[in-house]
């Protein structure tokens, strides 16, 4: 079997269209990707290729973001949760796994706590119990500045500054055009809603199994705050990697794709 990406606009019943990116079968045990703030699909690219080819994944470009709509509002992590969950009943999907870095993270955080029984196993990239701390806020106050066209020197160091390890100048590159496609206005609404979401509430709601993946060298969310989410989380599975940064599936490709393996195996969920 081939890990060969399939793209497709598909339009929700709220009429939002997102863009998405499949590879496998849809028979196959379903995982459903979504991205950290400002990114898209691409986020993953460096992942997808090394994934089992009998996983169904699906790597949607979030609302606002990559090639999808842009919406005047609705960008709190419980609308992001709805459209999460639209798509899984656009594909026919009853369950999956679902793996969220960084704003993903928190996103896929609301759908697991929202509607337990379409979660199989959740895995928390680059994730904090809160998203609110000094390094977000700080962020915030640069956004709320930004003018379209957002400038491209901002971006660079933006994803730059998540980062410990170089990365392919090609990648980045991509990265940062990505990146440049989210309008201003989605730059502050994203990352206000995300700082102002109630994130702790989801927590106590959490039934499936956990694994909190991440940086030892996060910049966003320290090692402190990773393992403060783990012990909020009983029984949850905390990796954290030496030397990486705030992407650890940009950083550490092969090394994330083994621990996915290890932690979804055969249960990363039905179809």
């Amino acid at each position: 079997m081939s890990n060969e990406l399939r793209f497709a606009r598909h339009r929700l019943p709220s009429s939002l269209e997102l863009h998405v990116a499949e590879q496998g079968p849809r028979t196959g045990p379903a995982v459903l990707m979504l991205h950290g703030y400002s990114d898209s699909w691409f986020s993953y690219s460096r992942i997808l290729p090394l994934l089992p080819p009998d996983w169904h994944a699906v790597v949607p470009d979030q609302r606002g973001h990559g090639e999808s709509s842009r919406p005047e509002g609705g960008y709190a992590p419980a609308d992001f949760a709805g459209d999460a969950l639209r798509l899984l009943d656009r594909l026919g999907i009853e369950k999956a796994a679902l793996v969220g870095h960084s704003m993903g993270s928190f996103i896929a955080r609301s759908v697991a706590a929202q509607h337990p029984e379409r979660v199989e196993r959740l895995v928390l990239v680059g994730a904090a119990a809160r998203a609110r701390n000094a390094v977000t806020q700080d962020l915030l106050r640069e956004v709320e500045v930004l003018e379209d066209p957002v400038a491209e020197d901002f971006v660079h160091a933006f994803q730059a500054g998540t980062l410990c390890r170089p990365m392919p100048p090609e990648f980045f590159e991509r990265v940062v055009a990505e990146s440049l496609k989210v309008p201003a206005r989605v730059w502050k609404a994203a990352l206000s809603g995300l700082i102002a979401a109630d994130a702790m509430a989801d927590l106590d709601r959490i039934r499936c199994p956990v694994l909190i993946l991440g940086g030892e060298q996060d910049g966003v969310f320290s090692q402190a705050e990773q393992e403060h989410l783990a012990a909020r989380l009983p029984g949850a599975t905390l990796t954290l990697k030496p030397g990486i940064g705030h992407d650890p599936q940009w950083e550490a490709p092969e090394d994330v794709v083994a621990d996915l393996v290890a932690f979804l195996g055969p249960s990363a969920g039905p179809a």
